[in-house]
C-alpha cells in the first residue's frame, strides 16, 4: 500500500501500524511502533533545539503523507524519535502561537496575543520584557539562549528577543519578509541583535547556516536554540527565484502593502521547492549537531506555527490557516532525544504549543514562575517514565471562532454566527459528521468548559 493510501485509509494515521517513509514518496518504509517510554534511561539536562516552520500544513512532509514533497531530513528526524499525529499549535495564526510557545500560556493572557497577527509596531502589542519566557526561565537555570529567524512577538523599540531572555538574535521582527531582499513593507527587516543589518542570500539558508555555526561553537553550558523559519510562508519564492524577489521588492518599496502576500504568484512546484529547501537547511543544522558530538544529548522539537495556506496539502483534514478546523491548528510535530527516547515511534496524544513549553522546562530542570502559572501540561512523565499522558482540555479561540478538544471530542463554533458543532476526531478527523444533536450533553459540558477558560482571558476589543 502506498503512503498516501495508507494515510487516507486510516484517516489521521493514529494507529501504531502507521507507515513512515524515509525519503519522499519513494524508498524504503519503516513501520512505526506505538509510543512506549524507556523508563530505564537516564541522562543529564539536554541541549534544546526548537525548529518552527511557518504555515506548514499537517501533511506537507513525506512522513505525514505528502504525495509529492520529499523531506528526507525531517523524515529521518521522525524515524529517530517520536512522530505526533495529534500535535497542535496554540492558535491558527503566527503571532498568537509564538506567544503560546514562548510563555507557556494562552495567547489571550497578554494584549499582544489578541492580535491575529501583530501587523505593525505598537507599544501594546508584544511580549512584555518582564514576562517570563521559555528563554528567560532556561537562562535562569543556567542555559545559554539564541534565536535565529522570525520573532513576530512585537517590534522595537519596545520588544525584541534580547529583551525576553535570548542572548543572541539574528532574524526578522515582522511576520514576513522577502526571501532575498528581506524587505517587509518599505524597509529591510533584518537584525543582528537590535542593530539593522542586510543580507541578500536566500533567507531559509541564511538563518539555518547561522544556527549551524552557533551550534558548532564551543559551549560550556547547555543551550537553547530557537530556529524559526519563514518557510513556507508567502511570498512564494524558492531558491533561485531572484527575479520574482526583485518584482515583489520593488512593489513593496513603492508602497504596495499587499505585495508580500503574492496573491498573483506561486505554484505547487514553487511550494514544493520551498519546503524541500527548508528540509535541506534543517539537514545541515542537524549535521552540525551530529558533527559536534551533541546529537545524543540534544532534544530536538520540530513543529509548525499553524496549519497550511494556499498551496499546502492537508489531507484528510479540513480548513487551513486562520480557522479552528483541524487544518488550521493540527500541525506536523516531531520530537527526538536519542539519550531518552526510542526511535521509530508514533504517539496520538493530543499536545499543543504550551505543553511543549512546560515539557522542556521540566526536562531542563527549570522552574516556572509562580507569578505566571503555565497553561500547558508537561509530557515529561509520559515521555520519560511511562506515566499516563496528561488528560487536559485543549482550548482555542479567535476573534470569531472557538474550539475545545477533550479526548476524542472536539467542540467547535467555526464563526461568529455559526452554531455549536461536535466532532469525534478519532472517527472523523475531517470534521464532516456533526454529532451535536446526538450528544447534546457533551456539547453543553465542553461549551461550559470553553467559557470557563475564556473568562480568565483578556477580552477582544
Amino acid at each position: 500500500m502506498s503512503r498516501r493510501s495508507a494515510l487516507a485509509a486510516t484517516g489521521a494515521a493514529v494507529a501504531a501500524g502507521a507507515v513512515l517513509g524515509t525519503g519522499g514518496t519513494a524508498g524504503a518504509e519503516t513501520v512505526e511502533r506505538r509510543f512506549r517510554a524507556d523508563a530505564r534511561g537516564r541522562a543529564g539536562r539536554p541541549n534544546v533545539l526548537v525548529i518552527l516552520a511557518d504555515d506548514l500544513g499537517w501533511a506537507d512532509l513525506s512522513c505525514y503523507g505528502s504525495p509529492h514533497i520529499r523531506t528526507p531530513n525531517l523524515d529521518r528526524l521522525a524515524r529517530d524519535g517520536v512522530r505526533f499525529t495529534d500535535g497542535y499549535s496554540a492558535a491558527p495564526i503566527c503571532s498568537p502561537t509564538r506567544f503560546g510557545l514562548y510563555t507557556g500560556r494562552y495567547p489571550g493572557r497578554l494584549r499582544g496575543g489578541l492580535e491575529e497577527p501583530i501587523a505593525r509596531p505598537d507599544e501594546l502589542h508584544g511580549i512584555p520584557p518582564e514576562h517570563p519566557t521559555l528563554a528567560s526561565l532556561l537562562k535562569d537555570a543556567g542555559y545559554s539562549t539564541a534565536m535565529f529567524g522570525k520573532w513576530h512577538c512585537g517590534f522595537l523599540p519596545w520588544y525584541s528577543p534580547l529583551r525576553s531572555g535570548w542572548d543572541t538574535f539574528f532574524g526578522n521582527l515582522s511576520g514576513a519578509v522577502d526571501y532575498y531582499s528581506k524587505v517587509s513593507g518599505t524597509k529591510v527587516d533584518l537584525y543582528e541583535g537590535e542593530v539593522p543589518t542586510e543580507d541578500l542570500g536566500y533567507y531559509t539558508d541564511t538563518i539555518a547556516d547561522r544556527a549551524a555555526a552557533h551550534i558548532r561553537r564551543r559551549h560550556d553550558r547547555p543551550w537553547l536554540v530557537n530556529l524559526n523559519f519563514t518557510a513556507p510562508h508567502w511570498p512564494w519564492e524558492a531558491p533561485g527565484d531572484q527575479e520574482v524577489s526583485a518584482r515583489i521588492t520593488a512593489r513593496s518599496r513603492a508602497g504596495d502593502a499587499r505585495a508580500l502576500w503574492h496573491e498573483d504568484g506561486g505554484s505547487l512546484d514553487t511550494y514544493r521547492r520551498m519546503v524541500e529547501a527548508m528540509d535541506a537547511a534543517i539537514g545541515r543544522v542537524l549535521r552540525a549537531l551530529r558533527d559536534t558530538g551533541r546529537e545524543r544529548d540534544t532534544l530536538v522539537l520540530f513543529a509548525s506555527d499553524n496549519g497550511g495556506e494556499r498551496w499546502s496539502y492537508q489531507w484528510p483534514l479540513s480548513g487551513g490557516k486562520g480557522g479552528l478546523n483541524e487544518g488550521g491548528i493540527r500541525v506536523p510535530t516531531i520530537l527526538r532525544w536519542p539519550a531518552r527516547l526510542r526511535p521509530r515511534q508514533v504517539s496520538d496524544v493530543p499536545v499543543a504549543s504550551q505543553d511543549w513549553t512546560a515539557t522542556i522546562l521540566e526536562i531542563a530542570g527549570a522552574r516556572p514562575a509562580a507569578t505566571h502559572p503555565l497553561d500547558g501540561r508537561s509530557l515529561a512523565p509520559y515521555l520519560l517514565e511511562g506515566a499516563r499522558a496528561p488528560r487536559h482540555d485543549l482550548f482555542w479561540r479567535t476573534r470569531d471562532a472557538r474550539a475545545l478538544r477533550r479526548g476524542r471530542w472536539k467542540y467547535l463554533r467555526a464563526g461568529r454566527n455559526a452554531r455549536d458543532a461536535l466532532y469525534d476526531l478519532t472517527a472523523d478527523p475531517r470534521e464532516q459528521a456533526d454529532l451535536a444533536r446526538h450528544h447534546p450533553e457533551v456539547v453543553r459540558e465542553l461549551a461550559a468548559r470553553w467559557q470557563e477558560i475564556d473568562r480568565t482571558l483578556l477580552p477582544y476589543s
